[in-house]
């Protein structure tokens, strides 16, 4: 099934258990509003689905996962009400992914900024290729990770979270990425990384879903106040894109891309 949205797309398959689930956009994989939703709105919908026991998260094209936020909707956002409800969609997407009972295996297969490293994180298992690097950006734009912090956070821990927000403009390798714990594989060639996620997606397929719910209980353990948490991170990041700064960032940002 294909839901067409914001000119991209969420896309999923299901067999034997395993529920695939693509979301697309033409600029780099990034995530308007719309997308957002209808990802959280899909993931949710798998996770009611006593038909599917695991669940595969990816993304289109071949060169980026996801390069976060929609610069053309951040520009847009004119309101704090607007920008809470613009980064609300993230927070709808990392609690989705924590509260549905299956577990979630993320392919990685390029570059992770932003939002889209928000969405590694929240994975329950990351499957990656070399050359996925990562960057969290939003400092340097004038807001800041705070709706996708908890979860990146609780990946990696606060020493390397500090590290990835305070120098925002610096790229960490993959390799770095995987000694820190958000990838829990990294492969040479996406040959690889297909193979070992069609293993791993087999082999949970076939696992007891009582055992595995039981389990995601017990990984996720202390977020439960999440559903508030990140409603009040997402104001704070709804107020402070309307800074001067950030709309000057978006600005620049938007005008290199053209020339």
């Amino acid at each position: 099934m294909i839901t067409e949205v914001s000119d991209g797309y969420v896309k999923t398959e299901k067999e034997h258990g395993i529920t695939t689930i693509e979301f697309y956009h033409p600029q780099s994989n990034s995530l308007p509003g719309k997308l957002l939703e209808v990802i959280a709105q899909t993931i949710h919908s798998e996770g009611v689905n006593v038909g599917t026991k695991v669940i595969i998260l990816r993304s289109g094209g071949e060169k980026i996962f996801c390069a976060g936020a929609s610069l053309d909707e951040l520009a847009s956002i004119t309101n704090a009400q607007d920008g809470t409800d613009f980064f609300s969609g993230y927070a709808k997407v990392i609690n989705a992914m924590r509260k549905t009972p299956q577990f979630i295996i993320a392919r990685i297969h390029g570059k992770c900024v932003g939002g889209g490293l928000g969405l590694a994180a929240a994975a329950d298992y990351a499957i990656a290729t070399e050359g996925a690097d990562i960057k969290l950006s939003e400092l340097s734009a004038g807001f800041g990770p705070f709706v996708i912090g908890p979860a990146v956070q609780r990946k990696i821990g606060l020493s390397s979270f500090s590290q990835l927000t305070i120098d925002a403009n610096m790229w960490r390798s993959a390799d770095w990425a995987r000694r820190k714990g958000l990838y829990a594989e990294l492969h040479p060639e996406p040959s690889g990384m297909e193979e070992s996620i069609e293993r791993l997606s087999f082999t949970l397929s076939h696992f007891n879903p009582d055992a595995t719910k039981e389990l995601k209980k017990v990984f996720w353990k202390g977020t439960e106040d999440w559903d508030d948490l990140l409603r009040e991170r997402a104001a704070i990041s709804g107020r402070l894109i309307l800074s001067d700064h950030t709309k000057s960032f978006i600005q620049k940002f938007k005008s290199k891309s053209t020339l």
